[in-house]
């Protein structure tokens, strides 16, 4: 859910068009109706040297405790658009997490990552023909307001650390409703191709001025607006928007201990007419049905034995995945002495995976709703959190001494959650065993749901930035849950099983496959 809130701030921040007044410009920002935040536009110019600023709050209830995300993008270019200078502050818990960039003249950007108390210097090319604030809004006064005009363009975000490729298209002048002032504004869409999550559309309402006034989009299945006012409206009281019911996606049938089936069998349907993807890795395959669905096979790989770290291999993915990162610390010196702590003395790489969830499950003891989004290094400090720390920290330990670990993000299923029964957002951890990767969820096994299984759902991984769980925001409120299969294996305790054929019992939607050996003398439901 955080993760979801942290997209929407960097969205609202990074691709509404930018403002041409010199004064601030003040936004409300609404959530399903309800105010739940403000943003705020600033522009300076200085000689040759144009600053923007934009500063976007989102304040959410989670079981009636409040969630703030806050982030403050700023832009340095010239007067014809050409970037200097950026950078990025995100608050997303007790730790604020600061990037800066200068943009030399050989196209190389230095990097500067602040975040609890330690700074790390690094480079990375300029992406080529990305543009920031100025930039943005130059190119849209070129291409003008024509009805039916459409044009690319490449927008760095220094939020997320990476350029997004958008389509602009324009669209016809309508009466927009600005808070009870209704104004003639053309309509302006954004496509963005977000980095392996499809594509997200954000619509901005412009004036002559190509000013916007208004900025909707559809994440996660929530309407986000934000929308021109008043200083005084904007930075006002907020609504009560509780967000648990929204991250969950509703079960066709109940199930009972998901863990404990081998495999379980989805049948995603769109909920309408954008489209929705799901990715395949080691312990999911998901498959396009010709009708749109996507049938989706959840098949935990079951960590094997003799498997050696620290991963010495040359395979990227798992180079990347080795390394530390702002969200990951895996070189903190007490994620270091957390991770020695919990590996103790074994030499095999998934017990050294099984002692650090166990060890993340037992470490966390305060399962705060009220933390916005930790690191790992904030985690290690403060003991506190929900499945976002269980899966950042979980996959620090392991990175830690040397074994590839990755955030997912996806949903998993539960039977009761502040009242809610079905899929709801949840993070785990994906560990690099022996050539597979395997599922860790230290908050699961800390709540006595056993930890990973085949009711968890993944719609992305990475490094646990914002910019590498896109997908959430733009699957969720995509895709229902239609039907589902659930294979089950149970072992044999009675001779005369290991003979029998295989049986099927179909209850509702939901089929049990019980594979000899099978006790026949046990209660079958």
């Amino acid at each position: 859910m955080r993760r979801v809130l942290s997209i929407i701030v960097l969205l609202a921040a990074g691709y509404a068009p930018a403002r041409a007044a010199q004064e601030a410009e003040y936004f409300a920002v609404f959530m399903q109706g309800k105010k739940v935040g403000h943003a705020i536009h600033t522009k300076s110019v200085e000689g040759d040297t144009v600053t923007t600023s934009e500063d976007v709050s989102i304040t959410i209830s989670r079981i009636g405790i409040p969630v703030t995300v806050r982030m403050t993008e700023t832009s340095v270019e010239t007067a014809t658009g050409k970037v200097l200078s950026f950078e990025s502050v995100q608050l997303l818990g007790a730790m604020t997490m600061k990037v800066a960039g200068t943009v030399r003249s050989d196209g190389l950007v230095e990097l500067v990552n602040s975040s609890m108390g330690t700074r790390r210097k690094s480079t990375m090319d300029w992406p080529d023909g990305a543009v920031m604030a100025e930039g943005l809004r130059l190119m849209t006064i070129e291409k003008g307001l024509a009805p039916g005009a459409e044009y690319n363009i490449r927008i760095f975000n220094a939020g997320i650390m990476q350029a997004v490729d958008a389509v602009v298209s324009v669209g016809s002048t309508q009466d927009v409703d600005l808070l009870g002032r209704v104004v003639k504004l053309t309509e302006v869409t954004s496509t963005l191709a977000m980095p392996g999550a499809g594509r997200i559309s954000s619509t901005s309402y412009v004036n002559d001025d190509m000013r916007a006034l208004k900025n909707s989009m559809f994440i996660a299945g929530m309407q986000v607006d934000m929308i021109s006012c008043a200083r005084e409206f904007a930075l006002g009281d907020n609504d009560v928007l509780e967000m648990i019911g929204a991250m969950f996606i509703d079960s066709p049938t109940p199930l009972r201990n998901p863990r404990s089936a081998s495999a379980i069998t989805y049948w995603l349907a769109p909920t309408g007419a954008e489209d929705f993807s799901i990715p395949t890795m080691d312990n999911q395959q998901a498959e396009r049905l010709d009708d749109g669905q996507v049938k989706l096979i959840v098949r935990p790989v079951p960590a094997p034995a003799g498997g050696t770290f620290p991963y010495e291999g040359d395979d990227q993915v798992l180079l990347d995945a080795v390394v530390p990162t702002r969200f990951l610390q895996s070189d903190h010196k007490e994620i270091i002495e957390l991770a020695r702590k919990a590996v103790s003395d074994t030499k095999d790489a998934a017990e050294a995976a099984r002692r650090i969830e166990a060890f993340v499950a037992d470490y966390i003891d305060d399962k705060s709703l009220s933390v916005g989004y930790a690191s790992a290094a904030e985690v290690a400090a403060s003991r506190q959190g929900d499945c976002s720390e269980f899966a950042v920290l979980t996959a620090a330990l392991c990175r830690a001494v040397g074994i590839p670990a990755q955030v997912v993000v996806g949903v998993a299923y539960v039977d009761d959650f502040a009242g809610h029964q079905g899929f709801g957002g949840h993070a785990w951890t994906q560990a690099y065993i022996a050539g597979r990767w395997i599922g860790l969820d230290a908050a699961f096994k800390s709540s006595g749901r056993g930890g990973y299984g085949p009711g968890h759902i993944a719609l992305a991984a990475g490094n646990g930035d914002p910019a590498d769980f896109f997908n959430i925001a733009s699957a969720l409120g995509r895709f229902k849950i239609d039907r589902l299969e659930v294979e089950q294996v149970v072992d044999s305790v009675s001779e005369r099983a290991t003979s029998a054929p295989e049986t099927r019992w179909s209850s509702r939607p939901v089929v049990y496959y019980w594979r000899f050996p099978v006790d026949l003398g046990s209660e079958v439901e």
